[in-house]
């Protein structure tokens, strides 16, 4: 009797799993669950691409990772200029409106002749910078000596096959996003750092750069072959269609042209300073763009990871002039971003030195790339809450189909940044681009939060001003408390050796997250409940902020 109710317990126990595995599963659609998602795989794709790095400076000498780096910059503008800013701020929303008024095969072939001109696109572009590279690469790198620039050239001409494979992807990826389906896509960047990694491993040694970009190009190919699957089983079907006086994809055109204008202008921001960087020490250009990788990271996880998810509500709330709900969930996010990345910006600062030891300080990575990288990336920390507020703050005037105040934004941000960067960059090398990038992105975000605010014509968080101020203060406390760590963790471990270090960073970083966490429950503050709360369930007391 004992051992039937024993299994009898033991089945609804098994049956209460599954049902609840699957309300997890269908739960999917909520802005928490997709936010859940995407900071797990996000936070995943991020160790592969410190992981990528550490391989790529472990097996590649510093100077070689410069022609690598500079190798990509063209064709990253290519991409992002025909492409990246079509999808976010105008395919989205289009496609958005087809799934409320349940027109998805309308949808679907609007989808379809979007690729394909992106596809038909994109290899023309190929083919036509095949033969400019040459003329475009001392624009790159007008410091570099002739045979780096021959090389430049070569891998150029070899990535530009990439942007094809991305077009396609990032266009499924619009789809997937617009189901709020985030699972395939956020996986999607798993299997791209993944090629890299093996080729840096077995393939770097023996062939170089080279060897590398080769398998870029395939984590491109795996990129689009991920995504695949779940978009055919939400219905998609490719068809051969180019159809360009289409309405929809007329109109899809027009509103990814202002966007299309900024995400170029940052790509060309990069590429001066590029420019720049050439003319500074060998590994500069290595040095800023490690660097900036290694801070991206808590920016995607923490700041795209929120943007990404929270926006098809805004656009969905927004197709509905909910501007109430538009408001709190906007707000919240905020807030949300600002709680997280804050005192993470400090901890970066304080540990900007053993962050790099412990990602990149082997093999061919010297101790002056050590130092050079730290320094940078001790500058690029400054601005982390910035950049994780400019994605969310952008696609909130996407979702209100104003993409030209963003444009009009990025394009002054870009100007001013690359002045400072001409100023600063003589006098304090590559980490003076890093200040200067610091300083737009501040001037972005704040401009964006200005310009949205009055565009609404109404108040999006009287609490964010004085909510900000508090985390503030909450996280200079923690991050006294990691500097007391450091030194006191410092004064009884071996401070030349990796798991010294290791130790010294962990136990810093624990009595930081410690003393903040502890700080914010005291004082209750609402956003630590949003960052760890699992799900929403809709708008909270109307709305009210």
């Amino acid at each position: 009797m004992m051992t039937i109710r024993t299994s009898y317990l033991v089945l609804a126990r098994q049956h209460f799993m599954v049902r609840r595995i699957k309300d997890l599963f269908k739960s999917e659609n909520s802005v928490r669950m997709a936010s859940v998602i995407l900071v797990i795989t996000l936070t995943l794709s991020n160790v592969l691409g410190m992981l990528r790095d550490h391989f790529l400076a472990r097996t590649i000498p510093t100077s070689e990772l410069d022609i690598y780096f500079a190798a990509f910059r063209i064709p990253d503008l290519i991409f992002n200029f025909l492409i990246l800013g079509a999808i976010s701020s105008a395919f989205i929303p289009v496609f958005c409106e087809f799934i409320a008024q349940k027109k998805l095969d309308e949808g679907f072939r609007v989808t379809n002749i979007l690729l394909n001109l992106a596809m038909l696109t994109l290899i023309a572009c190929a083919i036509i910078f095949f033969f400019l590279m040459p003329y475009l690469t001392p624009l790159v790198v007008p410091h570099f000596e002739a045979d780096k620039m021959e090389r430049v050239t070569e891998l150029s001409r070899l990535l530009m096959i990439t942007p094809i494979f991305f077009a396609i992807s990032y266009i499924l990826s619009g789809v997937l996003n617009s189901f709020k389906r985030f699972l395939a896509y956020s996986i999607a960047p798993l299997v791209y750092n993944l090629a890299i990694i093996v080729g840096a491993i077995f393939i770097a040694p023996r062939f170089g750069v080279l060897g590398v970009v080769y398998f870029v190009i395939l984590g491109a190919i795996f990129h689009v072959l991920v995504q695949l699957p779940t978009a055919y089983h939400l219905g998609f079907k490719y068809q051969f269609i180019a159809d360009i006086k289409n309405l929809v994809v007329r109109r899809i055109v027009k509103l990814m042209l202002p966007r299309t204008i900024g995400m170029g202008m940052n790509q060309i921001m990069l590429i001066v300073y590029t420019a720049i960087a050439s003319a500074l020490a060998a590994g500069s250009i290595s040095a800023f763009n490690f660097a900036n990788n290694i801070q991206t990271m808590p920016v995607v996880v923490f700041g795209t990871s929120f943007a990404t998810a929270v926006f098809p509500t805004l656009t969905t709330v927004a197709a509905h002039e909910d501007y109430k709900s538009f408001s709190f969930y906007l707000s919240r996010s905020v807030r949300t971003i600002a709680f997280i990345l804050i005192p993470i910006s400090l901890f970066f600062i304080l540990l900007r030195a053993q962050i790099i030891r412990l990602i990149l300080g082997s093999g061919q990575f010297a101790w002056d790339d050590t130092r050079l990288t730290a320094l940078t990336l001790g500058y690029f920390s400054i601005s982390l809450v910035a950049q994780g507020l400019i994605p969310l703050l952008a696609r909130a005037f996407y979702a209100v189909k104003n993409t030209k105040t963003p444009m009009y934004i990025s394009i002054i941000t870009v100007v001013v940044s690359v002045i400072l960067g001409y100023i600063f960059a003589p006098r304090m090398g590559v980490p003076g681009l890093a200040l200067a990038f610091t300083l737009g992105s501040f001037f972005n975000a704040l401009a964006l939060y200005v310009f949205l605010k009055n565009d609404l014509k109404r108040d999006i968080g009287n609490k964010v001003l004085v909510i900000l101020l508090k985390i503030i203060s909450i996280s200079l406390v923690s991050a006294a408390g990691v500097w007391v760590t450091m030194h006191l963790v410092a004064s009884v471990v071996d401070m030349n050796t990796f798991f010294g270090v290791l130790g010294q960073t962990l136990a810093a970083i624990s009595a930081g997250i410690l003393i903040y966490l502890l700080l914010a429950y005291l004082l209750d503050f609402e956003e630590m409940g949003w960052a760890f709360s699992r799900k929403v369930n809709g708008v909270n007391n109307g709305g009210q902020q």
